[in-house]
């Protein structure tokens, strides 16, 4: 049995680039022992709910989420066992029956907006940060996101912005900032953020290898 591995916990806005930070760390480790871990995967089960009633689902709010069914993941991996991890069909709104199997590794990295709004989550993790990037840029990139990657319309991404995703990221996703070890602002550009996790990561993984 290793040393504990270290969970770095990754939160922020939608769009504003925190998966970009994530894979930024992950692919400069690639081949390492490291593993991420999205939040995005863990949305709850929907199969017992009618389709038009799904089409409904609040993918901002808390509630959203298996947060029950990730800590249980994340404890496992702590404990040096492999998971299967879910996976989500964003088309039927609903947990698909396919799963991926995931090996524990020294570092985990947990992805998602709403990883540090739930106490269990926080207090699992040996570092915390949160990406801050301002509301204009965040909105941009989501337009440019669902258009090209989901097919949507202006109007569409607008509408649901003004009327969800800004809401529920002023109510739920802004104010966990304050449980930040640290802020990153600015995302995937702040190369001297990512610089300094790097560095931090890496002399983790000396150390485990060391024990």
């Amino acid at each position: 049995m290793g040393k504990k591995p270290v969970v770095i916990g990754v939160a922020g806005g939608s769009g504003s680039g925190k998966t970009s930070v994530t894979k930024s760390i992950y692919e400069h480790f690639k081949g390492h022992s490291i593993l991420m871990l999205e939040q995005d995967f863990y949305y709850k089960d929907q199969s017992h709910l009618p389709f038009e009633q799904r089409l409904n689902t609040n993918y901002d709010h808390p509630l959203a989420f298996d947060n029950d069914l990730l800590i249980d993941h994340l404890k496992l991996l702590l404990n040096h066992q492999s998971i299967e991890k879910p996976i989500y069909d964003y088309k039927l709104h609903t947990r698909s029956k396919d799963v991926i199997v995931v090996e524990p590794k020294d570092v985990i990295i947990l992805e998602g907006i709403l990883i540090l709004e739930d106490e269990r989550l926080r207090d699992l993790m040996d570092i915390k940060l949160f990406v801050d990037t301002d509301a204009d840029i965040r909105i941009i990139r989501r337009i440019q996101r669902d258009i090209k990657e989901r097919g949507r319309s202006i109007d569409s991404v607008i509408e649901q912005y003004i009327s969800v995703v800004r809401p529920m990221h002023n109510q739920f996703i802004e104010p966990t900032k304050r449980y930040a070890d640290i802020i990153i602002p600015e995302g995937g550009q702040n190369h001297v953020a990512i610089d300094l996790m790097v560095t931090k990561i890496q002399t983790i993984l000396e150390l485990n290898a060391i024990l």
